[in-house]
């Protein structure tokens, strides 16, 4: 039995198939007699205090607030070194992802509006579906395991950072009514000493961490999605090796991997796929709101990515990803139309008097699910093709 648990945790697939066993098991749970447990154990607060300053936050926001950073920190880390004498190293090839991103934004948005251009109610949700789960596209490509190049996972996970980024500016810019001034001046401050300490030669984990965690805070507190410090911090933290061969960088990310693919990941899908189905009839995605977030993850998705992706190569602005097909990045523009956690985030700011909330739950489940289920088809099937 143990050796049994040895080979699927050392199996490239096991992360992805975890992920998909906590998301499943939420859905489940939330749907069933348990839900009123459920949602009191993500509503369970936890508070981290020093003196009169500190953090007050329920489990949920703990989870994808201060885990989640670890994980974008992770990301980052790892696009540092690809962009540093990888695979990103090349300006053409980094540049790929940020044309994928834009067009992955601006297509399902223009998809929403269009198809709720004459509603003055429902037009404020047209950023729901312009929005990437990072986590959820990157668990579903995991499920391909070798079949699908490097460079691909690259370009998706660079792809959903500026798509989160995106998302992130769009937040702060439409649906924010108040950021905090001074906990921004104090991020801002963090940023210029990270950069400060890489320049300087720092090359000690542990101080980048405790400058991290201050900006962190700053940013949690700003108004601002807390998980935009990870990727800064990681950003800064050395990748050079010393004369014994040591690479701050290298060495956090090694030692994170495990925690975060198998812990983490697994924990987040399990605290944000558990969406109610109640009030949901087949017949509401009809309705303007869930077709326009429906239609704006599953079609505007794969036209934005792919068709920016085409014309960016064809146009010799960018070059393709390293021994990946077209019909393999077609698969990734699909998986990018898996929006779930901030998509239903956005939905909640967009509509704030919660009226619409089974409609935006209803549309970003089916544009999320169909994504999902035709991008690993997608990949699946090229991967198999490349095979024989």
């Amino acid at each position: 039995m143990q050796t049994r648990l040895v080979a699927f945790f050392q199996h490239e697939a096991a992360a992805g198939i975890l992920l998909m066993i906590a998301a499943a098991a939420a859905l489940i749970i939330d749907n069933s007699p348990l839900s009123p447990l459920y949602g009191a154990l993500l509503d369970t607060r936890a508070s981290v205090k020093i003196g009169t300053l500190g953090v007050d936050k329920p489990l949920l926001l703990w989870i994808n607030d201060g885990l989640m950073a670890v994980f974008f920190f992770l990301v980052g880390l790892e696009i540092k070194r690809e962009m540093v004498d990888g695979e990103l190293s090349s300006v053409r090839r980094a540049l790929l992802p940020v044309i994928a991103a834009v067009g992955g934004m601006a297509v399902p948005a223009a998809v929403y509006a269009l198809i709720n251009w004459d509603n003055a109610a429902t037009l404020p949700g047209w950023a729901i579906p312009a929005a990437t789960d990072i986590a959820f596209a990157v668990g579903v490509l995991a499920l391909i395991g070798s079949r699908v190049p490097p460079s691909l996972k690259l370009f998706l996970l660079a792809l959903a950072i500026v798509d989160d980024l995106g998302a992130i500016v769009i937040i702060a810019l439409f649906y924010t009514s108040e950021l905090s001034a001074v906990p921004l001046w104090i991020a801002g401050a963090g940023c210029v000493l990270l950069v400060a300490m890489n320049v300087l030669g720092v090359r000690r984990l542990s101080a980048y961490i405790a400058v991290g965690a201050v900006m962190w805070v700053s940013v949690l507190k700003s108004g601002v999605h807390a998980t935009l410090a990870g990727v800064v911090l990681a950003l800064a933290v050395p990748l050079a090796r010393d004369a014994a061969g040591h690479s701050p960088a290298e060495e956090a990310e090694h030692a994170l991997e495990p925690w975060v693919h198998f812990g983490i990941l697994p924990l987040f899908a399990f605290a944000n796929a558990g969406v109610s189905l109640a009030g949901i009839k087949v017949g509401d995605l009809l309705a303007p709101v869930p077709l326009g977030i429906a239609a704006g993850l599953f079609i505007g998705k794969q036209v934005g990515i792919f068709g920016f992706t085409w014309a960016a190569v064809r146009l010799g602005v960018a070059d393709m990803p390293a021994g990946a097909s077209w019909r393999q990045v077609y698969g990734v523009a699909l998986l990018g139309g898996i929006g779930f956690t901030m998509s239903l985030f956005i939905g909640t700011l967009a509509f704030t008097d919660g009226s619409l909330a089974a409609h935006v739950r209803l549309g970003v489940l089916v544009g999320s699910l169909l994504s999902a289920v035709a991008g690993y088809a997608v990949l699946a099937g090229a991967g198999a093709r490349s095979n024989r």
